[in-house]
């Protein structure tokens, strides 16, 4: 370990936070123990317990009573159990959201949209490409085509200030979404928008919105897999028993 003119507990946080930073240490690896620590860095066992200590604090790492430190799982996570919208999410975790439109336009509908919106193909649809950003990161790249029949002034909206899903809750509140989520690989244009390394895979948010026998909108939301998590949290009723 070089003498640096930092404290020696800052510099055991650094190296763990550069192995982590490179992808040497994942998610839910376990970390160097502080004997470990000792024996690789040459810190005393004080030191190194001062650093596994900060760095769970600051929730870069999490302790396990009896099996040990490991990697946190720090990215952002979208909840599937509900109609969010992706700045209040962002905002909710004490970062910036900030949205770049990539298109914003009225388009013929082919096979796969139509069949999405319940039109007929060659029918007028509305199309919104985004890029959401967390901080400095993209973390979603929404495909979004809307039925005009449901929100027809669509096209008027400023998306760099509001987003789709909070304008279309506001005209066309919708009780029937669907959501399915797969991995996949992102085109080219999705890639280089996300600033992904070519050969990263993708979690993509099939979306789908309907309002009585309308749909509203069908939307792919495609997140960088290791910059996004998707998860649900949810209280299951207990089962009654029947009782003779």
């Amino acid at each position: 370990m070089s003498e640096a003119a930092v404290p020696r507990y800052q510099a055991v946080k650094d190296w763990l936070v550069d192995r982590i930073g490179s992808g040497e240490l994942r998610p839910d690896d376990r970390t160097p123990s502080e004997n470990e620590l000792v024996a690789e860095l040459g810190v005393s066992r004080m030191t190194a317990n001062r650093a596994l200590r900060e760095l769970a604090a600051e929730g870069v790492l999490r302790r396990v009573q009896g099996l040990g430190t490991f990697v946190a799982d720090v990215r952002p996570q979208s909840e599937l159990m509900e109609l969010r919208n992706i700045a209040d999410e962002i905002r909710a975790r004490g970062h910036e959201h900030r949205a770049e439109v990539r298109e914003l336009a009225a388009v013929s509908a082919g096979a796969t949209v139509a069949a999405a919106l319940g039109v007929a193909v060659g029918d007028r649809a509305f199309h919104s490409a985004i890029v959401h950003f967390e901080g400095g990161h993209a973390v979603q790249f929404e495909d979004r085509y809307v039925n005009p029949a449901a929100a027809p002034d669509y096209l008027a909206q400023d998306f760099a200030r509001i987003t789709p899903n909070e304008y279309l809750t506001r005209v066309a509140p919708t009780p029937h979404v669907e959501h399915v989520v797969e991995a996949a690989m992102p085109p080219d244009r999705i890639r280089r928008a996300l600033g992904m390394r070519i050969g990263a895979p993708c979690l993509l948010l099939h979306r789908r919105t309907a309002l009585s026998n309308r749909v509203v909108s069908r939307a792919w939301l495609w997140h960088p897999a290791d910059r996004y998590r998707l998860g649900a949290a949810f209280d299951v009723a207990p089962v009654k028993e029947d009782r003779p």
